[in-house]
C-alpha cells in the first residue's frame, strides 16, 4: 500500500450541511467547516491554542447528540452528521440566544471602543445575533481602564471571558499574571494588585481579543479602521524575520500587528518589535546632510555638498595613505541590498577590505560564519520538530523571542529536551532538560566533551544519538553571537553538530546580521562566504577585488588610534555604544582625521563625525533581511522618508559616482538583481583568510567574572519615542548564584563594581547562574568590565518604576 492510500484509508468521513467529506483524525468540526468554506461564529476559539469552548457561540447540532455541542471542542467522528446555523435552525437559536446572553452586560461604546470597525463581536451580532435588545436593567460597569501594564489597558465591562488572553499566556508565553477572577456575574480578567502583566509577549493579547477589552495605550483612540493603509513589512529589531503589518496613517505609523505565517512567526509578535515604530517619525531623526564647517561645527548642507566632500575626504586618503588607509564599520540594521552595496563599495571602488560588521568581534567567528553563507537547513520548523536541542551563548527569551516561544511549544507539546552548555541558564530554566554549567569562557571544553561522547554525559549523549537513526528527527545545536566570546566554543558547537548527524544553526540578534554574512561584510570574506583569495564569479562581476585581507573591528579602531587607519565610514553603528570597549572607540573617534556616519539618529558617533548622510528608516523604503534562518523576505515602504534621507546603499551610489566609479544602480531593485547570484548558497565559501585582532585578556583577579547578556527593552537608539513600551519593562538587575550572594539580599539594590567602574542594579539572586559568573545587562559592559566583579549590598530596593533604566545608546 502506498503513502498516500494508506493516508487516505485513515481519513475519517463525515458529512457538514449536507456535504460530505473526509478529514484527517482528530480534527476539530470547527475546522472541518472551514475546510468546505462554512465559517462557524467563535470567540474564544483560536488555531494556535487549547480549545476551551468557553463562550459558546459555536454550538451546531449533530445528529444523535442530545443538545448542541461546541463545534472548537468536539473532534470529527465516523459518519458524523452536524448541521451548523446554515441548515438547522437550533443551531441558529442557540447562536442567536447566546450572543444575546453575551451583550446583556455589553456596554453600546462602539463609536469610541478601539475595536470599532473591525470587532468580531459587532460582525457576529449584526448576522447571527437579535435584531433587538431585551435587556432594561443597569448594565453591569467597572471602573475604566484598569491599566494591565504600561502598555495594556483593560476595559473590563467589555470582556466576553473567552479566555484567550489567559490561555495565551498560560500555554504560549509562559507569563501566568493574568487571570480570570470571581465567579458568576462577577467574573472578570484581571491581575494580582503586586504583580503587573511583565511578559515580552504582552502585544499578543491585545491582537487576539475578539472584542475590544484589552487595548494599546499607544494606539487608544489613534485611528479608525477605515482611515488606516494596511502596509506588510518584516520585523526589524531582530533577526527573527517576523511578518508583520504596518498601519499607517496620514503617513505615520499609528500600530504594527503581527501577520500570520506559520513557518516563521506563526501569529505571534513580541513587544519591541510590535511597538518600536515609534522613532521612524521622533522629532529627533537626522533629515538632512550635515558637514562640519570652518566654525568647527557641524552645518546642515545638500546632498550634492555633503556628497562631494566625503567623496574628496575618501579620495585623498587612497591618494595619500592608499587604499588601506579607509576602513568601513557596519551595524546589524543594514537590509540585504545595503550590505551587498557597501560591501562591493569597500572592495571595488576604495580598494579596501577593512570592513565588519560585528560589534563583538572574535577570532572563531572568522572561521565559522562564512562557511554558514547561503545555509538555511535550520528553520523554525526543524527547531520545533527536533527531540534534543542544544543551546550555547544564546539566551532566546531575551536575544530572539520568537524562538524562544518555538521552543516553549515543543517542550510543552512534544517535551522536547533542551540542553544548555553555558554559565548561565536564563528563562530557559522553565523548559531545560539538562544544564551543563561551565565557567565563563568554559563552554568550549563541554561542547567538546558531547561531541567526543564523554562518559560523564552519557545520558545526553544517548539522547542526542550519533545521526544514523534515520526514523527520528534530527538534533539541533543553536549557537549565539555570545559563543565567540569563548574561545574555541563557535567551532565546537559546529562540531558537535557534525559528530552527532545534527543540524547547526548560529543565530544573530540584528536584523541584518546574516544578510552582513551572505554580502561579505566580514574582512577577508566576499559575498557567498568566498575568501578573498578565491573571488572567483566576484571578480568578474565587480571592477577589481584587494589581495590582502583587511583588520577586523577591533583592529579597524587600534589602527585609527595608531594612525594607521586615516578615514573611517560608519553606517549604522555607533563603536562608542555598541561596542564592548567604548573607551577606545572614543580614543578613535577623538584622534581620526575623517569620519563619515550615516545613520537614522544622533549619536555620540554622529556628534563627532566630519561628513552626516541621513538614512531611512526600514518602514520608509524598500529591501530585505535575511532571518537566522537563511531565509530571505523583502517588503514594500510603508511611509514616506523623513526630511532628506536617503536609503545606505543610494548613499554609497552617490559617493562612488562622485569619486568616479558608476555602480550601475538605481533602485534597489538594481541591487537586489546583481547581488543574488554572488549571495547565493556555494561550494566555495570557506574561512576567512583575515587574522582576527588579538586582545589583551586581563590577568586573573579576585571577584566573579561578568557575562554580558543584552536585554530585550534596555538599551536601544530604535526604542526612542516608545514611551510606553519602555515604562513596561522591568528594571535592570544582576543574576548572581546564591553562593556568590553573600550578604546581598534578593530584590536589594547593589553596587556592582568591576575593572572599569561600579553601577547600582537591583539584585536577583538565582541559581540558574554558575557559580562565580555575575549575568549583566550589556548596556553596561563598558561601565563595568569583565573581571574582579564585586556586589556590595547598598540598600533596599526603592520601588524602581518600570523603564527607569538608561534608554541611550545602543542598536537594536
Amino acid at each position: 500500500m502506498s503513502d498516500a492510500t494508506e493516508a487516505k484509508s485513515k481519513l475519517i468521513p463525515i458529512t457538514i450541511d449536507g456535504q460530505a467529506l473526509e478529514v484527517e483524525p482528530g480534527t476539530l468540526v470547527i475546522r472541518a467547516a472551514e475546510q468546505i468554506g462554512i465559517t462557524i461564529p467563535r470567540f474564544c476559539d483560536h488555531p494556535l491554542l487549547d480549545p476551551v469552548a468557553a463562550c459558546r457561540q459555536c454550538l451546531v447540532d449533530v445528529e444523535g447528540a442530545r443538545k448542541p455541542v461546541a463545534s472548537c471542542s468536539e473532534a470529527v467522528r465516523p459518519d458524523m452528521v452536524i448541521r451548523t446555523q446554515e441548515t438547522s435552525e437550533v443551531a441558529r437559536q442557540y447562536q442567536e440566544s447566546q450572543l444575546e446572553f453575551l451583550l446583556v452586560n455589553h456596554p453600546l461604546d462602539c463609536p469610541q471602543c478601539d475595536k470599532g470597525g473591525e470587532c468580531p463581536l459587532q460582525d457576529q451580532a449584526l448576522k447571527h445575533g437579535p435584531g433587538e435588545s431585551r435587556m432594561y436593567e443597569k448594565k453591569r460597569v467597572f471602573s475604566k481602564a484598569l491599566p494591565i501594564n504600561a502598555q495594556i489597558a483593560l476595559d473590563r465591562e467589555r470582556c466576553v471571558l473567552c479566555a484567550r488572553c489567559t490561555r495565551f499566556s498560560k500555554q504560549i508565553s509562559g507569563d501566568p499574571f493574568i487571570e480570570l477572577f470571581e465567579r458568576g456575574a462577577l467574573e472578570q480578567v484581571s491581575i494580582y494588585g503586586d504583580q503587573p502583566y511583565e511578559s515580552y509577549f504582552a502585544g499578543n493579547v491585545v491582537q487576539i481579543c475578539p472584542v475590544g477589552a484589552l487595548t494599546s495605550n499607544s494606539y487608544r483612540f489613534g485611528a479608525r479602521p477605515f482611515d488606516i493603509r494596511r502596509i506588510p513589512g518584516i520585523a526589524f529589531h531582530d533577526a527573527s524575520g517576523a511578518n508583520v503589518r504596518h498601519d499607517v496613517r496620514r503617513g505615520v505609523i499609528q500600530r504594527t500587528l503581527a501577520r500570520t505565517n506559520l513557518a516563521v512567526n506563526e501569529a505571534w509578535l513580541d513587544d519591541k518589535n510590535r511597538y518600536g515604530y515609534a522613532f521612524v517619525s521622533h522629532p529627533d531623526r537626522l533629515d538632512t546632510p550635515l558637514v562640519r564647517g570652518g566654525t568647527g561645527a557641524l552645518e546642515r548642507a545638500t546632498w550634492v555638498s555633503a556628497v562631494d566632500t566625503a567623496a574628496e575626504k575618501l579620495t585623498a586618503a587612497i591618494d595619500a595613505d592608499g587604499p588601506g588607509s579607509v576602513a568601513i564599520l557596519t551595524g546589524g540594521r543594514l537590509t540585504d541590498e545595503d550590505a551587498y552595496a557597501v560591501s562591493r563599495f569597500a572592495r571595488d571602488v576604495v580598494g579596501t577590505d577593512h570592513v565588519d560588521f560585528r560589534t563583538s568581534p572574535q577570532a572563531d567567528d572568522l572561521a565559522v560564519l562564512p562557511t554558514i553563507a547561503g545555509d538555511h537547513d535550520v528553520t523554525y520548523d526543524v527547531v520545533e520538530q527536533a527531540p534534543v536541542v542544544v543551546v550555547a551563548g544564546l539566551e532566546p527569551h531575551e536575544e530572539l523571542p520568537l524562538l524562544f516561544l518555538r521552543m516553549r511549544k515543543a517542550w510543552r507539546q512534544h517535551n522536547q529536551k533542551i540542553v544548555v552548555v553555558g554559565p548561565v541558564l536564563g528563562r530557559l530554566e522553565e523548559i531545560a532538560w539538562q544544564w551543563i554549567p561551565t565557567e565563563a569562557g568554559g563552554e568550549a571544553a563541554a561542547l567538546q566533551a558531547l561531541a567526543d561522547g564523554a562518559e560523564e554525559l552519557a545520558p545526553i549523549i544517548d539522547v542526542l544519538g550519533d545521526g544514523t537513526d534515520l526514523s527520528r528527527a534530527p538534533a539541533v545545536v543553536l549557537a549565539g553571537e555570545r559563543l565567540a566570546a569563548s574561545p574555541g566554543a563557535l567551532p565546537a558547537a559546529k562540531a558537535l553538530a557534525e559528530a552527532r548527524g545534527a543540524g547547526f544553526a548560529w543565530v544573530p540578534r540584528r536584523p541584518g546580521a546574516r544578510g552582513a554574512i551572505e554580502a561579505g561584510l566580514l574582512p577577508g570574506t566576499l559575498p557567498g562566504g568566498r575568501p578573498l583569495d578565491a573571488p572567483g564569479p566576484v571578480a568578474e562581476a565587480w571592477g577589481r577585488v584587494p589581495t590582502e585581507p583587511g583588520l577586523d573591528a577591533t583592529g579597524i579602531l587600534q589602527a585609527v588610534v595608531d594612525g594607521t587607519i586615516t578615514t573611517l565610514w560608519l553606517i549604522g553603528v555607533d563603536p562608542v555604544a555598541d561596542f564592548d570597549d567604548p573607551d577606545l572607540a572614543r580614543r578613535a573617534l577623538e584622534v581620526a582625521p575623517t569620519v563619515i556616519a550615516s545613520d537614522t539618529l544622533p549619536t555620540e558617533s554622529v556628534r563627532r563625525a566630519d561628513v552626516v548622510f541621513p538614512v531611512t528608516a526600514p518602514p520608509e523604503r524598500v529591501g530585505s533581511f535575511t532571518s537566522w534562518e537563511g531565509r530571505r523576505q523583502a517588503w514594500p515602504q510603508a511611509v514616506g522618508a523623513v526630511g532628506q534621507s536617503l536609503q545606505d546603499w543610494d548613499v554609497v551610489r552617490q559617493v562612488a559616482r562622485s569619486m568616479g566609479t558608476d555602480l550601475g544602480w538605481e533602485t534597489a531593485n538594481d541591487v537586489r538583481r546583481e547581488a543574488a547570484p554572488l549571495m547565493a548558497p556555494t561550494p566555495e565559501r570557506g574561512a576567512s583568510t583575515a587574522t582576527a585582532t588579538e586582545i589583551d585578556q586581563p590577568a586573573d583577579t579576585d571577584g566573579l567574572t561578568a557575562v554580558y547578556l543584552p536585554i530585550l527593552l534596555q538599551g536601544g537608539r530604535m526604542l526612542t519615542g516608545a514611551k510606553e513600551l519602555v515604562d513596561s519593562r522591568p528594571a535592570p538587575s544582576i543574576w548572581v548564584n546564591p553562593a556568590d550572594a553573600g550578604t546581598a539580599i534578593d530584590g536589594h539594590t547593589v553596587a556592582v563594581t568591576g575593572d572599569r567602574g561600579s553601577v547600582d542594579l537591583v539584585l536577583r539572586v538565582t541559581p540558574a547562574v554558575a557559580p562565580g559568573t555575575v549575568v549583566l545587562p550589556r548596556i553596561h559592559a563598558g561601565d563595568i568590565g569583565r573581571n574582579g566583579i564585586t556586589i556590595a549590598d547598598a540598600q533596599p530596593a526603592e520601588p524602581v518604576a518600570a523603564g527607569s533604566a538608561n534608554s541611550n545608546g545602543g542598536e537594536s
